[in-house]
C-alpha cells in the first residue's frame, strides 16, 4: 500500500470494512435460510413420528405396527415429490416393515443417537432422519425410523450459495467505485492544500487555501494553515525590514568611526585633537556594542530561548541601581530626580529582565529631558499590583508617532533630533519583555510637554 494515493487508501479501507460486513450478512442469510429449511423438515418428521406413535399405541395386532394402507400413500411410494421413508423395527432391533419407496435400500437404526435429527445419504440422495420408540398399551414394542428427502431443499441452498458467491465480488466492485468517488470528493480540500503549498514554495507567500463549505476537520486544518501562512508572511516581512534596518543602523556608526579615523591620518595633529577624536570613536563603538546587545536580546526573544526565573524582588532597589548607573549623565545634564519612598515595593518577576525594562525607560526619560529638567519616578500599590511611572518634562513625542514607538528602529523625528543618539530598539525591547513577563505597559506623551511611561506589575 506504500504506492497507493490517499484517495485509494481511503477507498480500500472503506472497502475492506464494508466487505467484512457484507460477508457476515451473507453468511447470516445462508445460515438463517438453512435453519428455516431444517425447521420445516423437522416439523414434517415430527408429525410423522406422532402419527406412527399413535398408530402403534392403539393397534390390537402388534405383529404389524403399521396399517397396510399407510404404504399406499404417495409419499411412501414416490421418490420425486417430498418422499418420506419409514422403517419399522421390533423391540430387538430386527427390521419388520419398510415403506415401498425404499425398495432395496435401507435406513439405519442407531443405538442411543446423540442428536434427534441428523443428515445422511440414501442411494445418492440427501435425507434427514429421525427415530422414535413405539409403545402399545404402555409396553415397548419397537422402533420407527423415519427419513425425508432434502434434495429439493439442498438444491435451493446450493443455488443460494452460488448466488451469494457471485453477488459478493460484484457488490465489492460497485462499493469500490462508489467509495473511490466519495473519497476523491472528500479529499478535494487536501488537493487544494497541496496546490496552494506548491505555489507558496515558489515564492507566492500571499496565496491562501480556499476554505471548504463544510465546517469539518478539513475546514479546521485549512483555517489553521491559512493562519500559519499569515504568521509566516508577517515574519518574513519583519525579517526583511529588520535586516534592512539593522544593516543601516550598524553601518552608520561604522561609517562614522571610519570617517573620523581617515580624517586623523591625513595629517599630523596635536594630542588634544587626537584624544577628542578617539573619545568620539569610542562613543560610537559603545553605541555599536549597545546596538549589538539589543539585537541579540531581541533575537533570543524571537526564538523563545530566554529562560524566565521569577523571584521576590524589591523594585525600589532595581530603580536605585539604575539611577546609580546613570549618575554621571544625570550630573552632566544637571537633571533633578524626584524619587522618594517610605517602604520597599516588592514584585514577583525575573530580576534581570525587570532591570533591562527599568534601565531602558529611565534612559529614555533622561535622554529626552531638557537640560536642568526634572524626572519623576512614582511608585504605588493597589489591589491590581504595583505601578511604576517614569515621568519626564521634556521634548515629548508627536501624536502621530505614538502608534509606532514600539516598532524596531523607529525614532520619532530623527532629523530634528540629531544630537540625541539612539538605536530605536529600546521601547521595542521593553514591549517584548513586558509581554513576556505579563507586565502592563502604557506610554503617553505630548510634544513639548513630556512623556509618561507606566508599568503595572500584577500581583502573583
Amino acid at each position: 500500500m506504500a504506492g497507493f494515493s490517499l484517495k485509494n487508501r481511503i477507498a480500500l479501507h472503506y472497502l475492506l470494512g464494508t466487505a467484512l460486513v457484507v460477508f457476515v450478512v451473507f453468511v447470516v442469510i445462508y445460515l438463517v435460510v438453512s435453519a428455516s429449511v431444517n425447521v420445516e423438515i423437522n416439523r414434517t418428521l415430527a408429525l410423522e413420528v406422532t402419527n406412527h406413535q399413535h398408530e402403534a399405541a392403539v393397534r390390537t395386532d402388534t405383529t404389524r405396527l403399521v396399517d397396510p394402507d399407510e404404504w399406499e400413500e404417495s409419499e411412501h411410494n414416490d421418490l420425486n415429490v417430498y418422499p418420506i421413508f419409514v422403517e419399522i423395527y421390533d423391540r430387538n432391533g430386527h427390521l419388520r416393515e419398510k415403506s415401498p419407496n425404499l425398495k432395496s435400500s435401507r435406513l439405519s437404526l442407531q443405538q442411543n443417537p446423540k442428536e434427534k435429527y441428523h443428515n445422511l445419504t440414501l442411494g445418492g440422495i440427501s435425507i434427514r432422519q429421525t427415530q422414535t420408540e413405539l409403545h402399545n398399551k404402555g409396553h415397548f414394542v419397537g422402533y420407527a425410523v423415519i427419513a425425508m428427502s432434502t434434495e429439493q431443499q439442498k438444491r435451493v441452498l446450493d443455488s443460494l450459495l452460488v448466488i451469494l458467491g457471485i453477488t459478493f465480488p460484484l457488490v465489492l466492485l460497485i462499493l469500490y467505485v462508489i467509495s473511490s468517488y466519495l473519497a476523491g470528493k472528500s479529499i478535494r480540500p487536501v488537493n487544494d492544500i497541496i496546490d496552494t503549498t506548491g505555489r507558496i514554495s515558489e515564492g507566492s507567500f500571499d496565496q491562501r487555501i480556499a476554505l471548504p463549505p463544510n465546517r469539518d476537520e478539513l475546514y479546521t486544518l485549512s483555517s489553521a494553515i491559512n493562519k500559519l501562512l499569515d504568521r509566516i508572511e508577517k515574519a518574513i516581512e519583519r525579517e526583511k525590514q529588520f535586516t534592512s534596518d539593522a544593516s543601516h543602523e550598524l553601518r552608520t556608526p561604522l561609517a562614522v568611526v571610519k570617517g573620523t579615523l581617515e580624517v586623523l591620518v591625513r595629517k599630523p595633529r596635536d594630542t588634544a585633537e587626537y584624544e577628542e577624536k578617539i573619545k568620539y570613536c569610542i562613543g560610537e563603538v559603545d553605541r555599536l556594542n549597545r546596538l549589538v546587545d539589543q539585537l541579540l536580546m531581541l533575537a533570543r526573544f524571537e526564538n523563545h530561548r530566554t529562560e524566565i526565573t521569577k523571584t521576590e524582588l524589591a523594585l525600589t532597589e532595581i530603580i536605585m541601581e539604575s539611577l546609580e548607573r546613570y549618575s554621571s549623565k544625570i550630573a552632566a545634564q544637571k537633571l533633578s530626580i524626584d524619587f522618594t519612598f517610605d517602604r520597599h515595593f516588592y514584585i514577583h518577576s525575573d530580576g534581570y529582565l525587570v532591570s533591562v525594562i527599568v534601565t531602558n525607560l529611565l534612559s529614555n526619560a533622561l535622554k529626552y529631558s531638557n537640560p536642568g529638567g526634572l524626572v519623576k519616578i512614582i511608585l504605588s500599590e493597589d489591589d491590581e499590583g504595583v505601578t511604576c511611572s517614569f515621568i519626564d518634562i521634556g521634548i515629548g513625542i508627536a501624536e502621530a508617532d505614538l502608534d509606532k514607538i514600539f516598532d524596531q528602529f523607529f525614532r520619532s523625528q530623527p532629523t530634528e533630533r540629531q544630537d540625541i543618539k539612539g538605536t530605536g530598539l529600546g521601547l521595542s525591547l521593553v514591549k517584548r519583555l513586558c509581554d513576556l513577563l505579563g507586565v502592563g505597559l502604557n506610554v503617553t506623551s505630548k510634544q513639548g510637554k513630556g512623556t509618561t511611561a507606566t508599568l503595572l506589575f500584577p500581583k502573583n
